[in-house]
């Protein structure tokens, strides 16, 4: 079983690219929704999917974060709750896992597929969009879950090899994905 954690940007755009060409199987592609990404990165997610669809891959899943009372609580609106800002602007990176890997394992614990592949004491696979100019970043250790893989790391990939991918695909160049409030944004973003 092999599943995409997809964020809607370079990097993971081109991997779905790098995958397809490769003929590399993709049975689950994930997009953890916080509820604030910028409208041109929703715009692009259903380009993405049209390709998907043309080239027999599985379309974008959307998840999202669910608290306790099962009710879908947004990035933003934990926030504005909170009185406080993404915890990036503390120096933490809670936002990512509590927005986007959380949700993403979450589905996958209810994901019969997933339920089924652990029951017989397997692994899924999970592949992850960081690309060559940051392996650092490659470092989540493998658990009694999931193996990671980093298939742009695996084929030598920074970030103009995923830019050329693209361009090559047809599909369009997607912008910065991020929250359209993060404080790590820069002044032209």
């Amino acid at each position: 079983m092999n599943v995409v954690s997809y964020g809607g940007g370079v990097n993971s755009t081109a991997m779905l690219i790098g995958l397809h060409e490769r003929c590399e199987k993709v049975d689950l592609i994930l997009f953890a929704d916080t509820g604030g990404e910028k409208p041109h990165t929703y715009l692009h997610i259903g380009e993405m999917n049209l390709w998907l669809l043309d080239h027999g891959m599985p379309d974008i899943r959307y998840v999202r974060r669910v608290n306790r009372d099962g009710d879908v609580r947004s990035l933003e609106q934990d926030c504005i709750a909170g009185k406080m800002l993404p915890s990036i602007a503390y120096g933490f990176k809670a936002c990512s896992i509590k927005y986007k890997r959380d949700p993403q394992d979450k589905f996958c614990n209810n994901y019969e597929p997933c339920m089924e592949i652990w029951g017989r004491g397997e692994k899924v696979v999970k592949f992850i969009g960081y690309d060559m100019d940051e392996p650092h970043r490659a470092r989540i250790p493998e658990d009694g879950k999931y193996i990671y893989r980093y298939p742009l790391i695996e084929w030598g990939w920074g970030r103009e090899e995923c830019v050329e991918a693209i361009a090559q695909s047809g599909v369009s160049q997607p912008g910065k994905s991020a929250c359209f409030y993060c404080p790590s944004s820069k002044k032209p973003e």
